[in-house]
């Protein structure tokens, strides 16, 4: 995978660039872009050493890490941010992953593959499974907003409470979701860890990876993204306030662009070399791991450490999500994508990506 190997150590340079941008007390908005490229080469080498440690570990243990850490970026990100207090720019961020990996990720995957491929095909299986998921995920997210909207008064604590109890059903909901495709139906999921290694960008080498040195890459690459993301987030603010830019939008559009650049690539170059049922799976997947696990924790993480966050999201928020589901789903429940169906899901992504850039919330 030519593409993401020569960004995981090309935009290496603006790692120690960021942090002397901080040091030097350059511009809040200097500091938030050079930020924000040295976390992308960090994000490929902990999504490519998440990998090779899974191929190592063999299907069922590496299949749950992949899992469990698909999208550890964008959690430490948001874990940084809440730490931070930023709890709105962190709750646009879990609904803009969702809305990103569903229509931008899925839908350039489409018209790249398409463009090469004149139709290309996947197992709806894996669309039906998610989708069902995605439902729930949605249903949990609009609950508390219409809680306050049907009641007159709605006590804080009680949608504090709500958001708990709602989290932990999401993280069980994950887990058997976990035993369904690894366990139980795993012959249904045949496009995961077994192409692996062409995931990593490694598929000529038939020899098993070093698993002590994936092992140091990953805890450097973690380490190294919680260090950066420091640095992104103490910018952002400033940063997107001078742009004009609501932190609505920033957590929306921007944010998962930063974190999700790993997935991006992967999901774009398989699919271009036909094999849309791992592009729709990394994209599909990456959402699920939003909705049902990476959200829970910040929802019960930001009460340990007295940052209160609930699932209480703006109702756009709600509403745009669910108009990804239902778009994603009409499009890839046959089994089938073209290049006109990338087009259709760019377009949405667009449109909303438009509509979330003028709202003033």
């Amino acid at each position: 995978m030519a593409i993401k190997k020569v960004l995981s150590y090309v935009l290496l340079i603006f790692i120690p660039i960021a942090i002397a941008a901080e040091k030097l007390e350059w511009s809040p908005l200097a500091v938030f872009a050079l930020s924000a490229l040295a976390i992308v080469p960090l994000a490929i080498w902990l999504s490519t050493a998440t990998e090779e440690v899974a191929v190592t570990l063999g299907p069922s243990i590496g299949g749950l890490l992949n899992a469990i850490f698909g999208n550890a970026t964008e959690l430490i990100i948001a874990l940084v941010a809440l730490k931070a207090g930023l709890v709105d720019i962190v709750k646009a961020s879990i609904t803009g992953t969702m809305i990103s990996n569903l229509l931008l990720v899925m839908g350039l995957s489409m018209l790249m593959g398409g463009l090469r491929y004149k139709e290309q095909t996947f197992k709806p299986i894996v669309a039906r499974v998610n989708g069902a998921n995605m439902t729930l995920a949605v249903t949990a997210i609009l609950l508390p907003a219409t809680v306050i909207t049907t009641s007159n008064v709605v006590e804080p604590l009680a949608i504090s409470r709500l958001s708990e109890v709602v989290a932990i059903v999401l993280i069980v909901v994950y887990a058997l979701t976990l035993v369904f495709s690894l366990k139980t139906h795993s012959y249904l999921y045949d496009v995961g860890v077994a192409e692996l290694e062409e995931l990593g960008g490694d598929a000529e080498a038939h020899h098993k990876p070093n698993l002590f040195l994936w092992v140091g890459v990953l805890l450097i690459a973690t380490i190294g993204v919680a260090f950066v993301s420091e640095i992104f987030v103490g910018a952002v603010e400033s940063a997107t306030a001078g742009l004009g830019l609501t932190p609505l939008f920033t957590g929306v559009i921007l944010l998962p662009l930063v974190g999700g650049a790993a997935e991006y690539v992967t999901a774009v170059s398989v699919a271009m070399k036909d094999n849309m049922d791992l592009s729709v799976s990394v994209a599909m997947g990456s959402s699920l791991l939003v909705a049902l696990l990476m959200a829970p924790i910040l929802v019960l993480v930001g009460q340990a450490i007295g940052q209160p966050m609930d699932l209480n999201f703006n109702l756009f928020e709600v509403i745009a999500v669910a108009i990804a589901v239902v778009v994603a789903n009409l499009i890839s429940l046959d089994g089938r994508s073209n290049w006109l169906e990338g087009v259709l899901l760019l377009a949405t992504y667009i449109v909303l990506g438009t509509a979330f850039y003028f709202h003033p919330a």
